[in-house]
This record gives C-alpha cells, sequence and structure tokens, in this order.
C-alpha cells in the first residue's frame, strides 16, 4: 500500500509499471538496458478513490490524465530500473497530495489606519511635487 494521506491508501496492483529505454545518463548502457520506468494509475475507476477526491485529482492534474482517465508519470533521471521506479512512485504521491490538498481560506483583514494614512501622504506629497515641476517660471516669479 502507498499511503497519500491519512485518509487514502492506494495498492500497488493499482499502479501499472513498464519500462522502456531512457536517454537520461547511463553511458553505453543507455543504449542495452530498460531503464526509463512508466506508472500509469487509472484515476477515473480506481476503487481506492471517492467521488470527492476522483474529481479533484481529475480536475487539478488534467494536463497529466488522458482522455481514459489515466495519469501517466515517467522517470528516466536514474541509471536503474530500481532507483526510477522509487522516484516515479515519490513524484506520484507528490503530485496527488498536492491535487487533494485543500487550499487555505483567505481571512479578510482590515488595513490598518497608519498604513492608510501613511499611503495617502505619499500620494499627496508626489502631487504637490508634479505640481511644483509643472509650474511656469518667469520673472514675475523671482
Amino acid at each position: 500500500m502507498i499511503e497519500i494521506s491519512r485518509t487514502l491508501e492506494i495498492a500497488e496492483d493499482q499502479l501499472e509499471f513498464s519500462a522502456s529505454r531512457s536517454g537520461g545518463p547511463g553511458g553505453q548502457n543507455v543504449n542495452k538496458v530498460n531503464t526509463q520506468v512508466m506508472l500509469r494509475f487509472d484515476v477515473a475507476n480506481s476503487p481506492s478513490l471517492s467521488d470527492w477526491q476522483r474529481g479533484r485529482i481529475l480536475a487539478r492534474l488534467k494536463t497529466r490524465i488522458t482522455k481514459d482517465g489515466v495519469l501517466v508519470l515517467r522517470s528516466q533521471r536514474h541509471r536503474t530500473q530500481s532507483a526510477n521506479r522509487a522516484a516515479v512512485v515519490e513524484r506520484f504521491v507528490e503530485l496527488l497530495r498536492e491535487a487533494l490538498a485543500r487550499p487555505r481560506v483567505r481571512r479578510k483583514t482590515r488595513i490598518p489606519r497608519a498604513e492608510r494614512e501613511r499611503r495617502l501622504q505619499s500620494k499627496k506629497k508626489r502631487g504637490q511635487r508634479k505640481r511644483l515641476r509643472s509650474e511656469r517660471i518667469s520673472p514675475d516669479n523671482w
């Protein structure tokens, strides 16, 4: 079981892993060994997800999900298949945690009176400076 949160665990048999040749590091090994790991998770038909969780994941990760509702991730960062598998599972957990995180509710706060007055004073000062710049200089003003 892969623990996503306190309320959500996903069985590993719901994840489908496949390996292919990687373009990442590995020297001559790259041409011979299947080190890139691809993870597929069927979000649309997963029994582990509630309707709310499914909807939230589909909405928040829609750019990474296929038309069939399958989340596809891949890793080719490491030289070994086992390291790439661990990396792709870690990324999967991070993505689901971010997608299921509820946004913090913003509470309105009042602007302090002193701050408001400072802002108005700086506006007045700036306006006065511009007014002084725009006044024409004539011999009468000397």
